[in-house]
């Protein structure tokens, strides 16, 4: 074994400042379920199939339930199932109020719910607020109307550039690859306005400066929480208001797709949606019980992303800046001590994800070797590969520091079983409007979103019993399968279910993190609410404080933490 860093005289010595700013310790005590929950993302599409259709439904999400009560969690969010044309994955909206037959009915969203609430778990939605999708009744309205008419109105109409309009009306490109403007033909066959799109073409931005926009969300929201929904995430929540003018503006070459570092921007981050964001707060707090609103909003810098769980608007945002932090201990304790300050300011908990629908898998992502921005993905003739079996160590590694931290965590399904990305998807099975408007260049989110294994000897790994699959599932994940991991010691799956019971037994989602000192630049160390927490992001073993029990490892069976490895302590 290779030497082991000493173990330094001050290693438990406490450090008397606190992360969590003092004014704010009463409201992160708060009982609010949404402070300390784990919530898991069930990306509907690819959870559980029970029709044998190749695509998942809400029948297979509810018949899979008890599974995920059993793992530990406290809430589900689902991606879309409403009706949609399904050109992005459920993400273009044609009607917000029904279920698309793909995944069900309303009736079958009534019995999900309620088992789900049967079951002790909350239950949020998504809320698709930017864009619909062009089969919407509204944009086909719009479409047959006239120019300046109040159809038109809906959503972000203008006019061209030159004498004949042909021009789009500005530079701006699209999420997806390709321009973010398209001309429509008005109903006599003349070329007419440009209507924008930040992402697909069938997904025109609606109009947010309109009232009529604002009310009729106001419409959704209450359908949904009339169903008893337990809250929203919110897509897109940093893009719905553009700048006055809509002047031009490129974003860098390697920018994340969805803003973030892509510095100041006339359609991100802009001030005027904070007052959309309180208007469907008020609507929240019509309704008893603690309804959420969560953002996904890719905004840096983290004290920037702060004025959107402010008292009155959001309840929590995702932190991005922690999910796309490099694999390093003193980068990870930065964001952490700045999470940890930042968001109690303003009375909201911080939190933590790692995975999603939109980012390469972390049990990948942590160990690629070449820079990915976000959106862009990885397949096979990507360079920067990631080395699998660092991957997976990093991936197990991280998931333990993030579920011991203060505050709410985040779980994409599949990840338990510690799912790496798929790389090696055919170009005939990729679905990801990315991949073809930049022509193959960027392969897309496809890889993330592969249907997870259930059963390793059944058809199409229990997803389903025909073997269908709406993406290729690769042929070694027979051994990732949920079943054969189920009780097996060291196993990705009883590694998550362990956290989850000790995290909840020790009540670490409302505790406090005190950083230990003595383990040098390369390690991260803390104590919350009596467990401590040692990870080793170097690459040589650290050797352990005596006299303590493992409650949390990664199959820990020496008295050195080796590299790439974090490990849950306690006194003994």
């Amino acid at each position: 074994m290779t030497d082991s860093i000493p173990l330094d005289a001050t290693t438990t010595d406490i450090d008397d400042t606190t992360v969590a700013a003092p004014e704010a310790e009463a409201v992160l005590t708060a009982e609010e379920w949404w402070r300390s929950a784990v919530i898991y993302q069930i990306y509907p599409r690819s959870f559980a199939d029970s029709d044998g259709d190749g695509i998942g439904d809400l029948p297979g999400i509810t018949s899979r339930l008890p599974q995920l009560a059993d793992l530990g969690i406290d809430a589900v969010w689902l991606s879309p199932f409403y009706t949609s044309p399904q050109k992005d994955a459920g993400y273009d909206v044609a009607n917000y109020c029904d279920v698309d037959p793909l995944f069900g009915t309303l009736a079958d969203f009534d019995a999900m719910r309620q088992a789900a609430h049967e079951l002790e778990l909350k239950v949020v939605v998504d809320l698709v607020p930017n864009h619909s999708s062009d089969a919407h009744r509204w944009f086909q309205e719009a479409l047959a109307a006239a120019p300046g008419s109040p159809e038109r109105a809906r959503y972000m109409f203008r006019d061209g550039k030159g004498d004949d309009g042909a021009a789009p009306p500005n530079d701006w490109e699209s999420v997806f690859g390709g321009p973010a403007w398209t001309r429509i033909t008005e109903a006599d066959g003349r070329p007419g306005q440009w209507y924008l799109h930040l992402f697909d073409p069938s997904q025109p931005d609606f109009d947010w400066t309109n009232p009529w926009v604002r009310e009729r969300f106001h419409d959704i929201l209450r359908f949904w929480l009339d169903r008893g929904v337990d809250g929203f995430r919110v897509d897109v929540a940093h893009g719905l208001v553009k700048a006055e003018g809509l002047p031009d503006w490129r974003a860098s070459a390697d920018a994340g797709s969805m803003g973030g570092d892509a510095g100041p921007s006339p359609y991100w981050a802009q001030d005027g949606v904070h007052e959309i964001i309180r208007g469907w707060r008020s609507v929240i707090d019509e309704y008893e019980g603690d309804r959420i609103l969560v953002a996904e909003a890719w905004v840096e810098p983290l004290s920037k992303l702060a004025d959107w769980v402010r008292p009155d608007e959001m309840n929590q945002a995702f932190n991005f800046p922690f999910l796309e932090v490099d694999w390093s201990a003193q980068e990870m304790k930065s964001v952490i001590d700045d999470s940890l300050a930042i968001f109690p300011g303003v009375g909201a908990p911080s939190t933590w994800v790692l995975s999603n629908h939109d980012v390469v898998r972390h049990a990948s992502r942590l160990a690629l070797t070449a820079r990915n921005p976000q959106g862009a993905g990885i397949g096979p003739r990507s360079a920067g590969k990631p080395i699998p079996d660092l991957g997976i160590r990093r991936g197990r590694a991280a998931t333990l520091l993030t579920l011991a931290l203060p505050g709410s965590a985040y779980l994409y399904q599949g990840e338990e079983l510690g799912l790496p990305e798929v790389i090696d998807l055919p170009d005939a099975a990729r679905q990801d409007p990315t991949f073809f408007r930049t022509n193959g260049e960027k392969y897309g989110r496809d890889g993330c979103r592969v249907p997870i294994p259930w059963e390793s000897a059944k058809p199409a790994y229990g997803f389903n019993t025909t073997g269908e699959s709406w993406l290729p599932q690769p042929r070694d994940w027979a051994d990732l399968a949920r079943d054969v991991q189920s009780g097996v010691p060291g196993s990705t799956l009883e590694l998550y279910r362990t956290a989850l019971s000790e995290r909840r037994y020790a009540n670490l989602g409302l505790g406090r993190l005190t950083w230990l000192d003595g383990f040098g630049d390369d390690v991260l160390a803390f104590e919350n609410n009596g467990v401590t927490v040692i990870a080793n992001f170097g690459d040589v073993p650290v050797e352990l404080p005596p006299g303590v029990a493992i409650i949390a490892s990664e199959g820990l069976d020496e008295p050195a933490l080796p590299a790439d490895t974090t490990v849950w302590l306690r006194l003994s």
